[in-house]
């Protein structure tokens, strides 16, 4: 094709040479223009997650400027860019359609994904031809929000301030945009409501606040329903149950059964014999309700000597021989004292009067 330096350069040599050039451009030409044509032919198409199997989703024939008699003999094929097949195309009349359903969730796993793609290519044969194009998948709201835990327990002590909050677990929704959580709901409680947070994602969760102290004597445990709401259209929803366990505190004292005991005891009773059982009662549980019983300052060595008081049982017995000429009666005050960590105690006065056994 090239001269030889100092060569002659013959007419009929330089025609040969100039159209072996021009078709060796016309090659280049050829080839760059059917990867343009390949490269730039792209179509996008958007449809809903979980069509029914065999809906159309378009004329592919149609949108790609094609004849569709000739797609069987070009034999018009889909080669899919993921693991499985979830669309094909009809031959005969260049249809695209859904093979099998499509789960958005299922096939864009990051839940931070705002949109979610099917990339795939069209090939024809005879000549070649490959056409790029993708399917959109839009979210519908077909899932329902769902918590963690079905139950929620707390354990909240009685001596919590109002205002106090607690974190809640979440619920999570599959879906996205407005199909995801929007909002949390409360059954109606005199004690709790919540306040609803949104984290840095936009995702929605709950904590719950305590409106009023809590009070266990009166109620040991309080049972809630916390809802999660997404922002479908219809909306769906998901519940969980807070059952909240009003922890103790000691803030009762324990009350005697009597104020005051006025007892009748005949002299000369047996050592040991039983005289009174006092009983207090504490409406705190576990060691705040434990009892110790003693005599107050204010019971006369005397008397203390004379009788016997049990700690733990309140029983007070003859501890020595009672001689109505030395004593007539036995005044004493009894102390009943819980075991709280800040322990509270009542107390109580008995009366002991001594009868005189006449020997005729």
């Amino acid at each position: 094709d090239r001269f030889p330096i100092g060569g002659k350069r013959t007419k009929s040599a330089m025609e040969g040479y100039v159209k072996s050039q021009f078709w060796r451009y016309v090659t280049v030409l050829m080839f760059f223009f059917a990867i343009l044509d390949t490269v730039s032919s792209f179509t996008h198409y958007s449809i809903p997650e979980e069509m029914e199997e065999g809906s159309v989703v378009a004329n592919l024939a149609s949108d790609l400027g094609l004849d569709e008699k000739t797609l069987s003999r070009r034999n018009m094929r889909l080669d899919i860019i993921s693991n499985k097949k979830y669309l094909d195309v009809n031959k005969e009349t260049g249809e695209l359609y859904i093979l099998e359903k499509m789960d958005r969730e299922y096939l864009c796993l990051s839940k931070t994904a705002t949109t979610c793609f099917i990339k795939m290519e069209v090939i024809l044969e005879n000549p070649v031809r490959i056409f790029n194009f993708e399917i959109e998948i839009v979210d519908i709201n077909d899932n329902a929000p769902q918590f963690r835990r079905d139950t929620i327990h707390l354990d909240i002590s009685e001596s919590t301030a109002a205002g106090e909050r607690f974190s809640l677990s979440n619920a999570v929704d599959p879906d996205i945009g407005s199909n995801s959580i929007k909002t949390y709901y409360l059954s109606e409680s005199e004690h709790f409501d919540i306040e609803i947070q949104t984290g840095r994602d936009g995702s929605k969760f709950a904590d719950l606040i305590l409106k009023m102290p809590l009070d266990r004597e009166k109620q040991a445990s309080h049972n809630l329903i916390l809802t999660a709401v997404d922002g479908g259209v219809p909306a769906r929803s998901g519940t969980a149950s807070i059952i909240v366990r009003v922890l103790d505190t000691n803030d009762n004292a324990p009350q005697f059964d009597k104020d005051s005991y006025n007892i009748n005891l005949t002299e000369n009773a047996p050592i040991g014999s039983l005289v009174v059982k006092l009983n207090a009662t504490d409406k705190d549980e576990r060691s705040n309700s434990d009892m110790l019983y003693s005599y107050s300052l204010y019971t006369s060595e005397k008397t203390q000597q004379t009788f016997s008081l049990n700690p733990d049982s309140g029983e007070i017995r003859v501890k020595e021989m009672i001689n109505y000429e030395d004593f007539r009666i036995y005044d004493m005050e009894i102390i009943a004292t819980d075991k709280g960590v800040n322990s509270l105690s009542g107390k109580c006065k008995v009366k002991i009067l001594i009868t005189d056994i006449r020997y005729e």
